[in-house]
This record gives structure tokens, sequence and C-alpha cells, in this order.
């Protein structure tokens, strides 16, 4: 989970401040010393360390801040202001070029996920109604461009190629008059990656600049590195005048530093992180958003639009219906389960709700995938009326389920058991509403609340 170690820690100081009347200026100065040592440990440049804690300080310790009724509460927005701010203040859009096509440059060491990175903001602009064109300018690794061209496949975005006998620079510009008289509004340029930045590297990449004068020049980088994602890309931006950083496997960084250090080490905007291996796991960077991820504090609007994108909406209206009138059914849990997938990773999504982290049996939340597989496998060796009437389900047809579905009987009874709790508990909560309804579903399903099907 992204900024898991970090945000524990953050939270823990937090917690010391909330629980405090007045504040001294002692106290929020042993606080800030806890932030301090958090964000080191969370591999965060000590430069952008020192010069943060600097700025809070002069905020926190203010009269009006220390004479409040909610003192912790206002440090802790001073802590999220400062913490957004550093990454960005906000999200920095791409760039669009007035006299089509936005002209592209993807750069990066090798092992960074710049080929994938560059098929999954192919992805990205086709979503967004423009026309990408992929172009294979990596004519050294092997299967560089084929790897290109599979990914352009998945993503159905053409891929321009010349091959790998001919000059990058000239692929580059060739491609240019192609995206032309194509009609591609956006275009690409996949380049070679190093195992470290050499002069070789920067003069190819230096040469390619000149030939297409790119409106954008992205640096991928491995969030996991740290430091050395940090050194690499301020490194690059010395080199290349970069106009923005694609932060790679944001979800695998406990730490979450590079994330963090990056815009105020190079001052180059974080334009997009990927978080996850799909192809539509790449997300614009919204430095507010992350700030508030970082602290505990969730992130709703990204949850909502990814549930915008993947949720049908007839289809969610439907079920809400079939949930008042106890009416869902084992073909409506395979329907969910499809439109859950679509958002991405359970785990990822749950770490969006607000406060997610500080519950004691958050792991209670944590489904593994490979299960909710053998649950669908359970449905799908139900025959169609049992699957709409849970109610037939015999205990003979549960060993013919359980001998079809490759589970054991105990696994099907525990399952079919939960869906009728579930049932039950989607009627009552779909005709509560407000504060009675809440205090009535604790009373009823206890303060524990897992998640069905575990």
């Amino acid at each position: 989970m992204a900024f898991e170690g970090l945000t524990g820690r953050l939270q823990a100081v937090f917690q010391k401040l909330r629980g405090k009347g007045k504040l001294s200026e002692e106290d929020v100065t042993e606080a800030l010393r806890e932030v301090r040592l958090a964000l080191l440990e969370a591999d965060v440049n000590f430069k952008v360390v020192k010069t943060f804690i600097a700025n809070v300080k002069e905020k926190a310790v203010g009269q009006e801040v220390l004479k409040s009724f909610t003192p912790g509460m206002v440090v802790i927005d001073i802590v999220n202001k400062e913490l957004t701010d550093l990454m960005g203040g906000s999200n920095t859009k791409l760039a669009r070029s007035n006299k089509p096509p936005t002209v592209i440059l993807m750069a990066g060491l090798q092992g960074s996920g710049k080929t994938t990175t560059t098929g999954k903001l192919a992805k990205w602009l086709k979503k967004e109604n423009h026309r990408p064109l992929l172009v294979a300018c990596d004519v050294y690794r092997p299967a560089a461009i084929k790897q290109l061209q599979v990914l352009g496949e998945q993503v159905g975005v053409p891929v321009y190629t010349q091959g790998d006998q001919v000059s990058p620079v000239a692929i580059a510009a060739d491609s240019i008059r192609h995206a032309k008289q194509h009609g591609h509004d956006y275009v690409l340029v996949d380049t070679a990656g190093r195992l470290h930045i050499d002069e070789t590297l920067m003069d190819e990449l230096k040469q390619i600049h000149a030939a297409i004068e790119p409106d954008e020049v992205l640096l991928v980088v491995d969030s996991m590195t740290g430091q050395d994602a940090v050194q690499v890309a301020e490194h690059f931006h010395q080199q290349l005048a970069l106009t923005g950083v694609v932060l790679t496997k944001l979800d695998g960084d406990t730490r979450g530093g590079a994330a963090i250090s990056v815009k105020a080490v190079t001052g180059c905007p974080i334009k997009f992180a990927a978080t996850g291996e799909k192809l539509d796991a790449l997300e614009p960077f919204h430095p507010e958003r992350m700030a508030s991820r970082i602290l505990g504090m969730g992130d709703m609007l990204t949850l909502i639009e990814k549930a915008h994108q993947a949720i049908d909406q007839d289809k969610a209206m439907e079920m809400q219906r079939k949930m008042a009138n106890n009416e869902f059914t084992f073909e409506d849990f395979l329907d969910q389960m499809a439109q859950m997938r679509k958002m991405g990773p359970l785990e990822q999504w749950l770490e969006m709700l607000p406060g997610m982290n500080q519950m004691k049996n958050v792991k209670d939340l944590r489904v593994d995938d490979k299960h909710l597989r053998k649950l669908e496998a359970i449905v799908h060796s139900m025959t169609k009326q049992e699957k709409v009437n849970p109610d037939m389900l015999s205990a003979n047809r549960r060993k013919r389920i359980a001998a079809g579905s490759g589970n054991s009987l105990q696994e099907v009874n525990r399952f079919i058991k939960q869906f009728e709790e579930m049932r039950k508990m989607m009627k009552q909560m779909s005709s509560m509403m407000g504060g009675k309804g809440m205090k009535a579903l604790k009373s009823k399903f206890g303060k524990s609340m897992k998640l069905p099907f575990k």
C-alpha cells in the first residue's frame, strides 16, 4: 500500500496533537520532530524535509494557532497545505499544441517502465477522445519495438516504426509528418533507455529533441528507487529541460519519498502516476489528493471518478432497486464483481476511504482476488434457476456445486450463508437514512464491519 509506513507514523503524531486542548510551542516542536523523522524514514530528500519543517513551524507557532479552539486540527491543516504545495500545489495538465499534433518525448532509464507507461498514456489519451500515435524509437533493446506494437494492439493505438536499422532521430522526425498526414493529434515518442545515465543516451535524446521540438518532455521514473529517482530526474532535467515526471510503481512504494521530493528538487511537476500493472492504471497526479492520502484522510474525489468511469449508472440504479426489495441474486453478484474489477484492485480503492488505515480490523477488509475467483467459480457451477433463486439450494444441489467448482461443501455453505446475510444487510441499508440508520447498523452487525464473502 502506497505511503503505508509514512501514513501510520504521521497519524500517530497527529493523534497526540488532537488529544490536547491547548498546544504550547514545545508541543509543536516535539510533534514536528516526529514528522521530520517520519519523512526522512520515507526517503524524502533531507533538504526538502528541512525546508518543509521550517515552513510548517513558522505557521504553526503563531498565537492565532496556539490559542485557537482546535489547535491540533489547525496544525494538521497547515501540514496538509504545505505537503500539497511541496508536491506541486495542483494538478498540471498535459500540454496541448495549438497546431496538432502535440509531440511528447518519453525518456527514462531502462527498467523504469517507460515503454509500458507510454502505452498507458496512449490509452488514457484515447479515453479523453484524442487520436494518439505511438512511435518506436528504441532500436537497441531486443524486442522493444515488438513490445510497443503489442501494447499498441492492446490499447487500440497505431504504432509507427521503421525497424531497428534506421536512426532513432530519423524515425522520430518522420513520425511527425506521418501523424499530420493521418490526423493524429498526439505523438508519443518512446526512446531508448540505458541501465544508467551516460553521454551516449543524452546525446541521442538531445538530437531527437532538436529534430521534433516536443511540446512535452516526460521523464518516467520508478518511485520505488526513492532518492535515486529524484537524482535521475534532476540530471535529466539539467540536460533536457523536462516539462514533467511520470512516477511508476507508486502502488508498491510504501515509503513515498520520490513522490514528495521530485517536484521540490527539480521544479518539474508530477503529471501522472502509475498505480498498477494494468494498462488503465495511470492517473493524473493531484498533489492535494495525494497529500490527503498520505495524511490518512482518504481520497474520495479519485474514488468517485473511478466509480463513475467503471460503473454503469443504469445498472447501479437497478441494483439499488433490487437491494431495497431483497431481490439481489447470484447473477447480480457476478455482475458486481466484474464492475469492481474495473475500478482496480480492491485494496487500492479501499485505501482511498477516509480513516480506513486507522481501523484495527483493516486486514479483514483485504479481499484476495484468488478468493473472489473461487466464489465466482461456485456461482458459475449453479444452474440458471439456482442463480436467480437462492432458496432452491438444497443439500444435494450444494454437493453438486462444490464438486463442480472445486471447493469443499463447507466453503459452499459458508458462501451461501454470507450471501444471505449480505442480502439482509443490503435491504436494511437501503431503507436507512442518516445517523439513526448507521446506529441501527452498528447495533445489528457490530462495530467490526467485515466485508461479505471473506
